[in-house]
């Protein structure tokens, strides 16, 4: 397996890790109940007792940190320091006396972890550095996800509230919440824009802004849209930081392939 397979197979399981230790935090500290909007999970249905989420969470945890040997082979102590921050902010997310998720701090941590560390950290191992065209790439990407965790708490605002979580989307209010959804949307495309202008990315990378008139609907059904509907617009913004990333993907390797 190569850095980059391992980094992707490592990144995936800390996200499965920490879906499986938000689900059983949620359920311990009672902000999973029937009044659910959201998807499924497992703890709060009964579908999996909570010593078996814990058990799968180890396993989970337990199999990255063994990809992460290997990529620690690879890239030396940054990729170790990487590795346990990534899990104890898993945890920290929703578990421990300061619920990061619970206390305004989500968008801050999806941020840094699935964007910076999760796109830097992939470029690092393949190459021993981080060039400014990764880390741009990383902040717009990272930027469209927290755009993800925005719908999600949208949706969530009165569960939430009355749950005791002070989630971005709780002390914003629904229309506070619009404008961060709409504001993270523009400034993604706006720092791909300012690295085509300074030279640090080549201009094929504006093939990213093939996915802008998306984005632009997604802006506009989210105003209009509450409750469980929001989860298809959930999934939709997903869909939309995959469509923008390989638009992006495709241009730097265009912009390789004629130099």
């Amino acid at each position: 397996m190569g850095p980059a397979l391992a980094a992707l197979a490592g990144a995936l399981l800390l996200q499965i890790g920490a879906n499986f230790a938000n689900d059983y935090f949620d359920y311990k500290k009672g902000a999973d109940t029937s009044a659910r909007l959201g998807p499924l999970r497992v703890t709060q249905s009964g579908l999996l007792t909570p010593l078996q989420v814990i058990g799968g969470m180890a396993v989970v945890f337990g199999l990255a940190a063994l990809i992460g040997g290997y990529l620690i082979a690879v890239g030396g102590w940054p990729v170790a320091v990487i590795g346990l921050l990534s899990i104890m902010a898993a945890l920290a997310y929703t578990g421990g006396p300061y619920p990061l998720g619970y206390n305004g701090l989500g968008e801050v941590f999806v941020f840094i972890f699935f964007g910076l560390a999760a796109t830097c950290g992939t470029y690092f191992v393949q190459t021993g550095v981080v060039s400014a065209a990764a880390l741009y790439a990383a902040i717009s990407v990272g930027l469209l996800i927290c755009a993800i965790l925005v719908v999600n708490n949208l949706r969530d605002i009165e569960t939430d509230r009355a749950s005791g979580k002070r989630t971005q989307a709780v002390r914003l209010g629904a229309h506070g919440t619009l404008r961060e959804y709409n504001t993270l949307l523009a400034l993604a495309y706006g720092v791909l824009a300012f690295a085509v202008i300074t030279r640090a990315v080549s201009p094929w990378a504006l093939l990213a802004f093939g996915s802008a008139p998306w984005a632009f609907s997604l802006a506009r059904q989210v105003a209009v849209t509450r409750g469980r509907e929001l989860n298809r617009l959930l999934g939709a913004t997903g869909q939309l930081v995959l469509l923008f990333s390989i638009l992006y993907s495709i241009g730097l390797v265009v912009s390789g392939l004629l130099r």
